[in-house]
């Protein structure tokens, strides 16, 4: 189920990270992920819509110091009017609910969680839900899917996890754009974690697509500016990749930093939403996922 042509993009992502300053051609980066330049090309813009050169450009540090000067005050804005933006190609609408005290401490007993492998753009994904929605989303690597797997199931080690290939297909086609229907009905989440780590993930959501934001600005936004590292760590715990896009945090100089699911790929998601944005054009600038928070009961 694994996307193979993600598997070359990542490849020539990788290639073009680390010879970023060389400026490296077309013909370059096609023989090192044994293509032909046509064939590169072709199958680059099929997946981010714009040339390898252009992309080029979304990956270099001026391009993410531009994202966070621009991005300074977006937090800010979207607290005010309660929503991340003023639309998005495939707009999402994800209503947050928080587990009570009480289901965060059995770790999920009594709960039953459907999981399944699910192809994206950016690889193979781990998708677990519950009749209450979305509970973990994670990108996985051929060769990892045991490990993902299995922490999973330390995660929820009090619920009953079944294996479900269809289990939330048609969510992730909506999450990443692959579904056109203009009125499809908001995304669940059910998120698991103290009052602080929620906050810091239901600021995440305010983040417009094709934005950043430092970690500096995060912590400020959620009211704890001297808290930089513990809202660090908070993202890092982010239990539902793309959706809640902590993929959109950059170290204050620009740097891509970490993330959970490997720096490649955030170096890819980022990109390609810019390219998803400028795409779009000016009526259509980009927005994270707009969300109804339910209030629930918190840590």
């Amino acid at each position: 189920m694994d996307n193979p042509d993600y598997r070359r993009i990542e490849r020539a992502i990788n290639y073009l990270a680390e010879h970023v300053a060389a400026q490296p051609s077309l013909d370059e980066v096609a023989e090192h992920i044994g293509l032909s330049a046509y064939h590169f090309q072709r199958l680059f813009k099929s997946w981010a819509g714009v040339s390898p050169k252009r992309f080029l450009q979304y990956l270099t540090v001026e391009n993410a110091k531009k994202l966070l000067r621009e991005s300074v005050s977006v937090l800010d804005a979207a607290l005010d009017v309660g929503l991340s933006g003023p639309g998005r190609l495939h707009d999402l609408f994800v209503s947050v609910e928080a587990m009570t005290p009480g289901e965060y401490k059995n770790q999920g007993t009594d709960l039953q969680v459907s999981y399944g492998f699910q192809p994206t753009p950016f690889g193979e994904c781990l998708l677990a839900v519950t009749s209450r929605g979305i509970c973990s989303l994670g990108f996985v690597d051929p060769e990892n899917r045991s490990d993902a797997l299995g922490a999973l199931l330390k995660t929820w080690q009090g619920a009953s996890l079944v294996e479900n290939p269809e289990a939330g297909k048609n969510t992730v086609k909506q999450i990443f754009g692959q579904n056109n229907d203009q009125t499809q009905t908001p995304i669940q989440v059910v998120l698991r974690g103290t009052n602080f780590q929620i906050k810091v993930w239901e600021a995440l959501l305010r983040i417009p697509e094709g934005r950043a934001i430092s970690y500096g600005c995060l912590a400020a936004a959620v009211g704890h500016p001297g808290a930089h590292r513990a809202v660090g760590t908070a993202v890092g715990h982010n239990p539902i990749a793309y959706l809640i896009p902590c993929h959109r945090v950059l170290r204050n100089n620009g740097e891509i930093g970490g993330y959970h699911w490997g720096s490649t790929r955030k170096r890819a998601i980022l990109a390609r939403e810019a390219a998803v944005c400028e795409n779009a054009g000016p009526h259509v600038k980009g927005s994270a996922g707009r969300f109804a928070d339910k209030q629930g009961q918190r840590l």
